[in-house]
């Protein structure tokens, strides 16, 4: 939330250096933010299920 304006700042100021210029919208923001959330929420599902699954006595004779 904090990094998006500063980022569309500065992404908005290199971009009117070139020759042929296009606009930066916001929803690019979200969507990335979007999408880093699902990656997220997917990774830590997995570990959380694969941990939950797992038998705690083949863990403990193994150490």
């Amino acid at each position: 939330v904090l990094a998006s304006p500063i980022a569309w700042y500065f992404l908005h100021e290199w971009l009117q250096s070139y020759t042929y210029r296009t606009e930066i919208s916001g929803w690019i923001f979200v969507f990335s933010g979007l999408g880093a959330l699902v990656v997220t929420l997917l990774t830590v599902s997995y570990q959380s299920i694969k941990a939950a699954l797992v038998n705690p006595i083949n863990s403990l004779r193994s150490d």
